[in-house]
């Protein structure tokens, strides 16, 4: 009797091993079987929403099925983000992580659904988008030093207008602000094209922003941009330093988009998608059409993508705690 509960033991765990081993065989060699749903948590027409359709189409080649984007906006990104955190780890379910919902969301809002070092598997970094620090013309400051000059000898007369509490261009002026050791009044909006048009009209005399939608603007003689956030020169404004250049790194990080799972995704599907995502970005029809957006493709590793999603978090912490920032 024991002899034979002995061997169906054995003969169970045999079958579990094979079972498992038969799982990963097919998440390598058939995955994927159905089409892929990626989810983009902001809504459609943004910077996020373009780099990732940019992409789906393409992977969606690579993988041999369709990736479709699905757009859940809302609460600086941590409704989509949550949702793919609850999702089955099935390789089904792909999002897009950017600077808020895997930096400055985590350090902003106490009672976040998502832990974002913890709930989720890395795939890649996909692209970088340069930020840009922007005057109006009627400011009398041709360049940084003279315009943080201009900043220490009229502490909090100039503004600053941001997309809102907590967003990327809000912490990148908190950061400058500590970084140059400046007083700059901070004016949220709702969305950074009402702050962008404020720029304009000299109703706030300094804006941060994504390089792309600044980016008309400063050609235009508009806006004047005093430096961009960007590892280098943007080919685009050739004249205009990065922060790094101008003695002030620490604000020289670059906005960036990446390609997310939920936990414990399995290593093979993981190995399937990064590589499929590394293809994609080499493609010179996916590498002009980010270049147009001013974006810079990465396809950097798992691992190194965990690392700075990891960096980004403590950085944005120290901001919050030192600005005092935190939302609800």
């Amino acid at each position: 009797m024991q002899r034979r509960n002995m061997l169906r033991l054995l003969a169970a765990a045999t079958g579990a091993a094979a079972a498992g081993l038969s799982l990963s065989a097919a998440a390598q060699g058939t995955y994927p079987t159905k089409p892929i749903s990626l989810v983009v948590p902001f809504p459609a027409g943004g910077t996020t929403d373009i780099v990732a359709r940019i992409v789906a189409d393409k992977l969606g080649q690579q993988l041999g099925q369709t990736v479709v984007v699905d757009n859940r906006g809302g609460a600086g990104g941590s409704i989509g983000t949550g949702y793919l955190a609850k999702a089955a780890p099935d390789g089904y379910t792909l999002g897009i992580a950017t600077a808020s919902t895997h930096g400055i969301n985590p350090a902003v809002y106490p009672r976040l659904s998502y832990d974002a070092t913890k709930d989720f598997t890395t795939i890649t970094n996909l692209a970088s988008v340069p930020n840009v620090m922007s005057i109006n013309p009627a400011v009398k400051a041709n360049d940084m030093k003279a315009f943080i000059a201009l900043a220490k000898a009229q502490p909090n007369k100039m503004a600053y207008g941001s997309a809102g509490n907590g967003s990327v261009s809000h912490m990148m002026g908190e950061l400058f602000k500590m970084s140059s050791k400046t007083e700059l009044l901070h004016v949220p909006y709702k969305g950074v094209g009402p702050a962008l048009n404020d720029a304009l009209a000299n109703q706030v005399q300094v804006l941060f922003d994504n390089l792309p939608s600044s980016l008309p603007f400063i050609e235009g003689g508009k806006l004047r941009a005093l430096a961009v956030a960007s590892p280098k020169r943007v080919p685009a404004l050739p004249n205009v330093p990065t922060f790094a250049e101008l003695g002030l790194p620490e604000v020289n990080d670059a906005a960036w988009f990446g390609l997310i799972a939920p936990a414990n995704l399995p290593a093979d599907v993981q190995a399937k998608l990064h590589d499929a995502a590394v293809k994609v970005l080499a493609l010179p029809e996916v590498k002009a059409k980010l270049e147009k957006l001013g974006a810079v493709p990465v396809g950097n590793t798992p691992a190194q993508f965990a690392a700075q999603i990891k960096s980004e978090v403590a950085k944005n912490k120290r901001i919050a705690a030192a600005a005092k920032i935190t939302l609800d």
